[in-house]
């Protein structure tokens, strides 16, 4: 399924549930042929995301609007900016507003995350990854909303990468054992995908660089002083990702260890929303 099919179905439930048989609100006191316009005016600093995903929610719901948009995804936003102009049939307008903001103020404030973390080690060869730890079924959103914001994403979901996390290896018996029958199973499936392993100590990070076909490690929780010493004893054999704990505080000194990626959560999972507001333009 592409991503078009999916951020189609993930606003027509949106609508769906938001509508439901019909806007009273609007209905009850709007002409159904008085038409105006509107202005998405910026309201706090960040990066502007969910322009594109506006733009559909509006063809979804409008059958006929302009839109003029002034700034784009990606955008460094500042209080009193104007992202965009639509103009149409004012209850479609009004019918669409709140799902505009829903969207674009939870990407907003993801991507101003993610250009926090990653603005710090921006001249470091390190990239900033996302992570599983998002809503729901807003996945693809929040995940479009970290590369608007400078960062990269880890994995869409289970069906991606092979991905041997400590409960993984553990149930498996052991990481040499967890290994070893990912490669079988990829080999029976006929199936191309990278591997990587977390590692939670230099014991583990041994194991695995003893195996062939692992892609990429993962070192867990380990110190600034440990990380780099692990990115020396693994030297080009594969890439490394560190995880665990790291804050916009910490961040500059792991990527410095020379890690491939960093892997934060709190990208999409501790965030705030970024205060928007679309209203009424004459």
């Amino acid at each position: 399924m592409n991503i078009n099919t999916l951020t189609d179905r993930l606003i027509d439930i949106a609508i769906a549930e938001d509508l439901g048989d019909g806007d009273h609100s609007a209905l009850a006191c709007i002409p159904a042929d008085k038409r105006g316009s509107a202005q998405l005016l910026v309201k706090q600093s960040g990066v502007l995301a969910g322009v594109e995903i506006a733009k559909q929610v509006f063809a979804k719901i409008a059958d006929d609007f302009e839109l003029e948009i002034f700034l784009q995804d990606g955008a460094r936003i500042s209080p009193g900016d104007v992202a965009f102009k639509v103009s149409g049939r004012v209850i479609p307008l009004l019918q669409a507003e709140r799902l505009v903001l829903n969207f674009m103020q939870r990407m907003s404030g993801i991507a101003s995350q993610t250009a926090r973390y990653a603005d710090i080690i921006a001249d470091l060869p390190t990239k900033i990854l996302d992570t599983r730890k998002t809503t729901p079924g807003l996945r693809l959103i929040e995940k479009m909303a970290v590369k608007i914001g400078g960062g990269e994403n880890h994995r869409m979901g289970l069906y991606d990468m092979v991905m041997l996390k400590d409960n993984h290896n553990d149930f498996a018996g052991g990481i040499p054992q967890a290994v070893e029958r990912v490669k079988k199973y990829l080999a029976k499936k006929n199936k191309n995908l990278k591997i990587e392993v977390e590692v939670r100590n230099f014991q583990e990070l041994q194991q695995v660089l003893n195996i062939e076909g692992v892609d990429r490690v993962m070192l867990d929780n380990f110190s600034v002083e440990d990380t780099r010493e692990a990115v020396k004893r693994v030297a080009g054999k594969m890439e490394t990702e560190s995880s665990g704990g790291i804050t916009l505080v910490t961040l500059r000194a792991y990527a410095e260890c020379g890690v491939d990626y960093i892997s934060v959560g709190a990208l999409t999972h501790q965030i705030q929303s970024l205060d928007l507001s679309l209203k009424a333009f004459f």
